[in-house]
């Protein structure tokens, strides 16, 4: 059996998922991109470390979650980060990240690009994790690294017409297809419109408002009127169950940051509750008490995926699918780049951009030979 088969052997038996092309496993938190030069024949994979066991990596990673947490990153960050510092100490065989360098960096990058075939931007997240490994945890400027660097690609986002839209919408019912009406409706990403709480709808106005969306900005964004009926039915429904909860002692949810202890009685207050409650409660550790959570953003996934195929489109749509269409039908309609990119959130122009391809219809606006008369 060689090193890398040893390796990844050794992985799955820990239960984890199997090997993608190119060495790569798909839990880059738990899974490293074995190295010939690093790992012998007898070595073993170093798994996470139970708590309170002594580990030569928990000290950097905690480290490393700390300086996040400080810095009031997203947990999504948090753990991107903290898989790609385990999977390049995994790389090098375990080695402190102390006693490596700008060297070791360019031999992890470089493979990543060569044998694990990973993209561009995946490249360049293992890139940020680890200077924000070496600059802002250990405290040290990295120069001269010179890796292989994963060719960057230009793709177009999967776009839905208004009619395939409406089919899919058709297969949707309940909470699903008001969820997905309103992310098409307004622009917004999954998790944005599952973390809508009460006092973000303003119907008077029209509009919404995303708290703490991507990059920690909020905006505001349409609230469309042909969901106003529907949302208010919904709403009406959430505050019977509200008033139930309060009943039984379930009426909290989580507030941002350490808004629960300056405003205590705020997590069971109406205007902070979901919009999109979750059927089932869990307990919070630090208090113990009983909390309601939104729904998660896998139960959407999933009935989005099965109205696509009853739909019967061959396009690869997803839930962020919504999200283009939505600025590429605004752009259709004649409403400006700026606006666009506005109730989109973006902080470039550029970003918005991408949504101009609509505008060259059929092929640039070239009419083929073979329809000329």
């Amino acid at each position: 059996m060689t090193a890398q088969q040893s390796v990844h052997r050794g992985w799955r038996a820990l239960g984890h998922v199997p090997e993608l092309p190119g060495g790569v496993l798909r839990e880059s938190c738990r899974t490293p991109l074995s190295n010939h030069h690093a790992v012998t024949t007898n070595s073993a994979p170093t798994a996470r470390a139970p708590m309170g066991a002594p580990s030569t990596r928990l000290p950097v990673v905690e480290r490393v979650r700390e300086a996040i947490a400080a810095r009031h990153y997203s947990r999504r960050t948090e753990k991107a980060y903290a898989g790609w510092i385990e999977r390049y100490l995994s790389f090098h065989g375990g080695r402190t990240a102390e006693e490596m360098g700008e060297g070791e960096i360019t031999q992890f990058l470089s493979t990543l690009a060569t044998r694990g075939r990973v993209t561009a931007s995946t490249q360049n997240q293992a890139l940020s994790a680890l200077l924000f490994l070496y600059r802002d945890v250990l405290g040290r400027e990295l120069n001269g690294l010179d890796a292989v660097r994963a060719k960057p690609s230009i793709r177009l986002p999967v776009v839905l017409s208004k009619e395939e839209v409406s089919r899919v919408l058709r297969h949707l019912h309940g909470t699903p297809w008001l969820m997905m009406s309103l992310m098409y409706g307004a622009g917004l990403r999954l998790l944005e419109c599952a973390r809508l709480r009460i006092k973000d709808l303003d119907f008077e106005r029209g509009e919404l408002t995303v708290r703490d969306g991507k990059g920690r900005k909020d905006r505001v964004s349409v609230l469309p009127a042909a969901l106003a009926v529907p949302l208010h039915r919904h709403l009406e429904r959430r505050r019977i169950d509200h008033r139930k909860d309060c009943a039984a002692g379930l009426g909290q949810v989580a507030l941002p940051d350490a808004l629960d202890r300056k405003y205590p009685n705020a997590t069971a207050e109406w205007p902070w509750q979901w919009v999109f409650a979750a059927t089932r409660v869990y307990v919070h550790g630090p208090t113990g008490t009983r909390r309601r959570h939104h729904v998660h953003e896998s139960v959407l996934q999933r009935a989005f995926k099965d109205a696509v195929r009853a739909a019967a489109l061959t396009k690869p749509a997803t839930c962020h699918t919504l999200r283009h269409s939505f600025a590429t039908h605004l752009l259709d309609f004649g409403y400006d780049i700026r606006t666009i990119q506005e109730l989109l959130g973006h902080s470039d122009v550029a970003t918005t951009m991408i949504y101009t391809h609509v505008l060259n219809r059929g092929g640039r606006g070239v009419r083929s030979p073979l329809d000329q008369p």
